[in-house]
């Protein structure tokens, strides 16, 4: 019998002296979910499903490394001590915005290359990418890390929360906020907003930038929470920061592609079976 406060096991199963943790697994699921509903959704717009297929062959191991540098990068002080655990991501230690900055990049050139609009392709996925990330907050739980200050019990008996995750949050001989849980929940209303939003009247573009501006709101917030954010300078909280930077310039983005005319054609309008 498990004891209570005893942590969830990240290893999910070996297979000899191969160990398949959790952590990859649920990335994996996130990944091949995303992948799923954008190739769905991509049909809609006219364009043939091979084109997600062969963009996140791509993407994914571009964003997975990014995603690690970034991170390495702010704890140099750490991995410069331990270079051989720099490759070791199934322990966890990648950052959504060096995911987010290698996905929009790669997204960019494959654009340009296959001869596509970069904000179709950019609104398509959206929906995609925030159910991911929704997703792979969970391997942050089994890792037991993303997680917030030091809070009672009963404060989160208050929140109604399942014994498995209380227990979960018990770490270092103290409870903690589980802003993991935060962040999904806020990123699975995100989702359903943006599917909510591509049903009505919104331009080309504008869901994508609606993503960055509702990821980056909430996100601005529960960092605030979190204890073991990437620091700059050791004063600014990195995702912070780059949250102000990417809300500001989504929003400047919108308003300026609107004056200029390059948003005037609508999402919803671009729906066309491929023949």
């Amino acid at each position: 019998m498990r004891n209570e406060n005893q942590p969830l096991d990240p290893i999910a199963l070996s297979l000899g002296p191969i160990n398949v943790h959790w952590y990859g697994l649920i990335i994996g699921t996130a990944v091949l979910l995303g992948l799923l509903l954008a190739v769905k959704e991509s049909e809609k717009r006219g364009l043939n499903k091979e084109i997600f297929t062969d963009l996140i062959l791509i993407a994914v191991p571009i964003s997975i490394v990014s995603a690690r540098i970034y991170y390495v990068v702010f704890e140099w002080s750490y991995y410069s001590n331990n270079p051989e655990q720099i490759i070791q991501i199934w322990n966890g230690g990648i950052a959504i915005h060096g995911a987010l900055i290698g996905a929009v990049t790669t997204t960019y050139f494959f654009a340009r290359k296959k001869k596509i609009s970069f904000w179709k392709l950019a609104d398509i996925a959206a929906p995609s990418i925030i159910l991911g990330q929704a997703i792979g907050r969970w391997g942050n739980f089994m890792n037991q890390e993303a997680f917030g200050g030091v809070v009672s019990r009963q404060f989160l008996e208050n929140l109604m929360l399942p014994e498995f995750i209380i227990n979960q949050m018990y770490i270092d001989g103290a409870y903690h906020h589980p802003t993991f849980l935060y962040e999904s929940l806020w990123n699975i209303a995100g989702f359903l907003l943006l599917l909510f939003l591509r049903r009505t009247h919104i331009r080309q573009g504008e869901l994508f930038l609606s993503y960055l501006i509702w990821y980056s709101f909430g996100r601005f917030f529960i960092e605030g929470m979190r204890t073991d954010s990437l620091m700059l300078f050791d004063v600014l909280r990195m995702a912070q920061l780059l949250s102000l930077v990417l809300i500001v310039g989504a929003i400047i983005t919108l308003i300026v592609r609107r004056k200029k005319g390059y948003a005037d054609k609508k999402y919803k309008d671009s729906i066309e079976k491929v023949k």
